[in-house]
């Protein structure tokens, strides 16, 4: 099994969320974050004041997935989150030793 977590635009969520669907991806872990690249952040104005917002909000995606399919499942989501600019985010896959479902006591595969 794979996990894979990807760091996107808040924006991108629904059309990730579709593709994901589409793929077969039952369920999925959605976290609100905050983080920076190479963009390092951005100026703003509030009120005739300008300020620096050092963290970008992003939204991070965690799924996991047998390990066969975690190619295609990282290139429908890198599809689905591009606009082509910077700070579209990035996308992490690592190893499961073993995932438990906690009602059944499932285990593997099954569990997921």
């Amino acid at each position: 099994m794979k996990k894979i977590e990807a760091i996107i635009k808040p924006f991108k969520l629904d059309d990730v969320k579709d593709a994901l669907n589409e793929s077969g991806i039952k369920g999925m872990t959605i976290s609100e974050v905050k983080g920076y690249g190479r963009q390092k952040g951005h100026k703003e104005i509030y009120r005739g004041a300008e300020y620096v917002v050092d963290f970008i909000p992003k939204i991070k995606i965690e799924i996991v997935v047998e390990a066969g399919m975690a190619q295609d499942i990282a290139e429908k989501i890198r599809m689905a989150a591009n606009t082509g600019k910077i700070g579209d985010g990035k996308i992490f896959i690592t190893g499961v030793e073993e995932a438990i479902r906690v009602r059944t006591g499932e285990k593997g595969s099954e569990a997921i």
